[in-house]
């Protein structure tokens, strides 16, 4: 890595997740921390490519990971996988609303996803004995990157981890007393490579996409009960990321990447204070879809602490429309008059790997780092856009 000067200018990032070539997914099929030449050279090329679009803080693209959270349960001890077929989903608050949409969905490939499987057919992690973790996969992922970047002109790299409660959510438990040691153990074990990936030089990223999902996909569930289980599982993460420097941290919540109604996200504004409770130093935040747009309204609100960062998504993974640059570059300074300039960066909504084709995210992503060039004249070029930039309305 060579960093650039980054003061005076908006900076651009991503939430991590790319289309995994099929090569790479076809090599990690049978032994998901395997060390493969091919992982390796695509971990290049996605890198160089994220740097020459224009984008500052790049990642790997998640490309050594199976899925973004059960990921985590091959790298864990005391874990066995049992097939399970006409597995049941989305039957929440949205498939009450709109059934005969999902039911729709969920046999149109391409609807809810844009390359779904025909089949649906998952492998659920059972918690059979003491969880430990087996730090193989990361430590391969780490020197990937690590030779990834070598040479190459960005500011930094951050590397996507699982909280506590998103991986928790898919176990079976049938070793610990109560959920709660499990999810404390799900957290012991991720401490390790929260660590690992922080002592590795990057930029540490939590995604926690069930905290909003806990109250969309739980019909049931009484307002209260909800914030009472989102707080446990905030203290877990933050049992996780105890000790480590919070400005090296990234938090990343959404309401879930499939394309749908959305009609039930739980308001930002109900979980913002529990959100910004957790121990990390930038916050990534949906921002750019239909249904979270309007919440730039929160941080009129909400003051964002002190020597905190917001990453606003500018560009959404929910429509195959790419973004204008002038659209981008309202968005970014929508948030800059709330929460300060100096506190944005420019991000996505959430991952484009699987939600979006290929082609199209990287033409989103040039649209971001035109957007973020655009705003930075807005804010940083002349002496009013300077005096426009240190003013917080929060």
């Amino acid at each position: 890595m060579v960093p650039r000067e980054s003061e005076g200018r908006i900076l651009t990032t991503h939430v991590g997740s790319l289309e995994i070539p099929d090569e790479v997914l076809e090599a990690l099929k049978d032994d998901p921390s395997a060390d493969a030449q091919v992982l390796r050279d695509a971990v290049v090329e996605v890198v160089q490519r994220q740097a020459e679009v224009g984008i500052d803080i790049v990642d790997d693209g998640e490309f050594g990971k199976s899925f973004w959270n059960l990921y985590a349960g091959y790298r864990m001890n005391g874990v066995e996988w049992r097939e399970e077929t006409d597995v049941v989903l989305m039957r929440g608050r949205d498939y009450a609303a709109y059934p005969n949409f999902f039911d729709w969905a969920m046999q149109t490939p391409g609807v809810l996803v844009w390359n779904d499987p025909g089949e649906v057919v998952t492998r659920k992690p059972v918690c059979v004995g003491p969880l430990g973790y087996r730090p193989e996969a990361v430590q391969r992922d780490i020197r990937n990157l690590k030779s990834a970047l070598e040479g190459v002109d960005v500011v930094d790299a951050f590397m996507p981890s699982v909280a506590p409660a998103s991986i928790e959510a898919h176990f079976a438990n049938e070793h610990y007393g109560t959920q709660e040691e499990l999810l404390y153990a799900i957290a012991d074990a991720l401490r390790e490579e929260y660590r690992a990936i922080i002592d590795g030089g990057f930029l540490l990223q939590v995604d926690d996409a069930w905290i909003p999902l806990l109250w969309s996909q739980n019909s049931d569930i009484e307002p209260d009960e909800y914030l009472r289980l989102v707080a446990t599982r905030v203290e877990a993460l933050n049992h996780a990321l105890d000790g480590l420097p919070q400005e090296r941290v990234r938090y990343h919540v959404c309401w879930g990447s499939w394309h749908g109604a959305h009609s039930a996200d739980v308001p930002l504004e109900t979980i913002v204070d529990l959100v910004l409770g957790v121990n990390a130093g930038t916050f990534l935040l949906e921002a750019a879809n239909p249904r979270h747009e309007h919440e730039v309204h929160v941080w009129e609100r909400t003051k964002l602490p002190e020597g905190k960062k917001l990453a606003p998504g500018v560009i959404a993974h929910s429509t195959n429309v790419i973004e204008h640059p002038e659209l981008v570059a309202d968005r970014i300074v929508r948030y800059a008059e709330r929460v300060g300039a100096d506190n944005v960066i420019a991000s996505t909504d959430c991952g484009m790997g699987n939600r979006i084709h290929p082609e199209l995210a990287w033409g989103k992503f040039g649209s971001l780092v035109k957007g973020a060039r655009l705003a930075s004249e807005r804010l940083y070029g002349t002496a009013a856009g300077k005096r426009h930039a240190t003013t917080s309305c929060s």
